[in-house]
């Protein structure tokens, strides 16, 4: 039986627990953001890559399972577990490191993270994102970065739904 490597990219899936110890080897300035990238499209990877271009690493957490089926988007969600959406994060160029949360909000690691660059996707104002206010009060930065494509997770779920009715 042939044996395949594991990828390397599984290297940038870190435990919060062990965050701290991993962020310090991280090239500075770190960004942060966060979501639940459940079925990953066009919007999120242009995004990554733009919130990286903010500065030397991209750190992501993820919304656990029970996070995202809290975010009321849906009984069914998340479609793809924890881990699969870990390892597709892991995989994009654009990450440096990605990690979970099980809160509603990420604000925990926010503040043991300490980016010094806080992104959100442009249906979010500065105001309203989790972290604006303790990250500008460090001399941080805070982006909403504009969508450049109309794609949504849930809207594909709809165009999936409606075909699976009419057929």
């Amino acid at each position: 039986m042939t044996s395949y490597p594991v990828p390397s990219f599984t290297e940038k899936i870190c435990a919060p627990d062990a965050l701290l110890t991993r962020l310090a080897s991280l090239p500075q300035p770190i960004v942060f953001t966060n979501g639940c990238f459940d079925i990953l499209h066009r919007g999120h990877v242009t995004y990554l890559a733009q919130a990286r271009a903010l500065g030397a690493s991209l750190v992501i957490a993820l919304n656990s399972d029970a996070s995202v089926r809290r975010q009321g988007k849906g009984d069914d969600r998340p479609i793809n577990p924890l881990e699969h959406r870990l390892a597709v994060i892991a995989a994009l160029e654009s990450t440096s490191l990605v990690t979970w949360f099980d809160d509603d909000t990420p604000a925990t690691l926010i503040e043991q993270v300490k980016p010094q660059v806080l992104v959100k996707g442009g249906d979010w104002s500065i105001d309203k994102i989790v972290g604006s206010q303790e990250t500008l009060a460090r001399g941080g930065s805070v982006h909403s970065i504009p969508f450049l494509f109309d794609t949504s997770t849930t809207a594909t779920l709809h165009k999936i739904r409606r075909a699976e009715a009419a057929s």
